[in-house]
C-alpha cells in the first residue's frame, strides 16, 4: 500500500495577496485555481515537488478569520525542504521573506525560521545525509 499526505490546507484572508507572496517570494508553482462558487480552489506547491501540496483556503467564518496565521499556534509547523540551503535562502532573502534568526547548522540540517505574509512559521531546511 502506498499512502501519502497529499493536501494541507492553510488559512489566508485573500486569494491573491496569497498567491503573489507563495508564487513571487517563495518561488513555489500553481497547480490548480478553479472557480468554486464564491471560493476559489486554490492549490500550490513547491517546485518539483510531486506527492505533497497546499490548499489554500479563504477564511469564511470570524474564527476562521481569527486562525489565520495561529495554524500552528506560535510554533514551526510547516517545513520547507531544499536540496540547496543558501540557494533558497539568498534567492527568499531577496524577495522579501522574513527570516527570524540567521541561519543554523543542527545536527540533522541546515535550517532557517521565517514567517509567511500571515505570520504561520516554518522552516527552511536542507537535510544532512547521516
Amino acid at each position: 500500500m502506498h499512502q501519502y499526505l497529499s493536501l494541507v490546507s492553510l488559512l489566508v484572508d485573500d486569494y491573491d495577496q496569497a498567491l503573489a507572496f507563495y508564487l513571487g517570494k517563495l518561488g513555489f508553482e500553481l497547480v490548480e485555481d478553479s472557480p468554486q462558487g464564491n471560493k476559489r480552489w486554490v492549490v500550490i506547491r513547491p517546485r518539483g515537488a510531486k506527492e505533497s501540496a497546499i490548499l489554500l483556503a479563504k477564511a469564511s467564518t470570524a474564527l476562521q478569520q481569527a486562525q489565520i496565521g495561529q495554524q500552528g499556534a506560535g510554533r514551526v509547523w510547516l517545513f520547507l525542504q531544499t536540496d540547496d540551503f543558501y540557494r533558497d535562502y539568498q534567492r527568499m532573502q531577496q524577495a522579501g521573506v522574513e527570516f527570524l534568526e540567521a541561519p543554523r547548522e543542527e545536527p540533522y540540517a541546515t535550517v532557517v525560521v521565517f514567517q509567511d505574509l500571515y505570520g504561520n512559521k516554518w522552516d527552511l531546511l536542507q537535510k544532512r545525509e547521516l
